[in-house]
């Protein structure tokens, strides 16, 4: 059921963007409300781990190793490069940098599945991935975005760890503690998780009606070109160190998809509402090329 519900959920973002762009009053007032949602989701994927997930940290380590290096140095060093030589502005520039600073989204453990991947090291890097990006997230943002604005990593650290260590402890202690209620109601998760991250993408889009109109296609070409460095350097650089294919194929949709619902977040938080217009494109269509990708993976051998 989840694999579905992730393959539709473009369909029902687009869907409810549109709604939001023409009919932004039914939105505009939710704004206070991201980052709970985003702390939801937070929550919810606490609900998915176990401890488990961190003892494979030693088993794949060396492949953990890579996708960690590639996950915060290929895709916020490759956002910058793309904003500079596409032109964009330093709102959007900023909300690149944003995407490509955060851990690897949610939605890679799914698409890993479909992909007939390594679903066991997906996790334990999404998971490690998520712990790590509260400090490193904000030391990245700094460095590449730090002579655009100010920022206060201390400030942005803090507010990480309210907004995924916090929820993720809690969603895993209870997991541990109430496990077999999780599974009962375990179908739920993902069906609340996308309905929580498209109400997101509706307030931003809401937020955003005028700069949107004006947008233009430099974005979504960005965003295009991002997602495909990620998920190509992830195999090719896998396959050069001679990892296994199902390893390679885990580490490029790891790499490949961001948590772009926190850049959203951190966007509304710390800069202007522009500056989550990225992250709101990304989380469409990196769920569109993972869909497309991991179906032609689970199509061959």
């Amino acid at each position: 059921m989840s694999s579905y519900i992730i393959r539709f959920f473009p369909v029902l973002a687009v869907f409810l963007s549109v709604i939001a762009y023409y009919s932004p009053m039914f939105f505009i007032d939710l704004k206070s409300q991201i980052v709970p949602l985003l702390m939801l989701i937070m929550l919810l994927m606490g609900l998915t781990l176990t401890f488990n997930d961190f003892k494979n940290l030693t088993k794949y380590k060396k492949a953990i190793l890579v996708g960690i290096i590639l996950q915060f140095s290929v895709m916020p060093i490759a956002a910058l490069l793309i904003s500079n030589f596409l032109g964009l502005d330093k709102n959007l520039t900023i909300g690149m940098i944003l995407v490509g600073s955060v851990a690897g989204g949610t939605a890679s453990n799914v698409m890993c599945y479909i992909a007939k991947g390594n679903v066991a090291l997906s996790i334990s890097m999404t998971a490690l991935s998520t712990l790590i990006g509260v400090v490193l997230t904000p030391i990245l943002i700094k460095s590449l975005a730090g002579t655009m604005v100010d920022i206060s990593v201390m400030a942005m650290i803090m507010s990480l760890a309210k907004i995924v260590l916090l929820p993720v402890f809690i969603g895993l202690m209870i997991n541990h503690f109430l496990s077999s209620f999780i599974k009962k109601i375990d179908f739920l998760l993902p069906l609340i998780s996308v309905f929580a991250i498209v109400i997101v993408i509706a307030i931003v889009v809401a937020l955003n009606t005028k700069s949107i109109a004006t947008l233009g296609l430099l974005l979504p070409l960005a965003i295009i070109i991002h997602n495909a460095i990620g998920l190509t350097l992830g195999y090719w650089a896998c396959k050069a160190l001679g990892f296994d294919k199902k390893t390679c194929r885990t580490i490029s949709i790891e790499v490949g998809l961001q948590n772009s619902g926190l850049a959203v977040a951190l966007a509304h938080k710390f800069f202007l509402p522009v500056a989550a217009l990225p992250g709101v494109l990304f989380s469409i269509w990196h769920n569109i090329s993972g869909s497309i990708l991991a179906g032609y993976w689970s199509k061959r051998s």
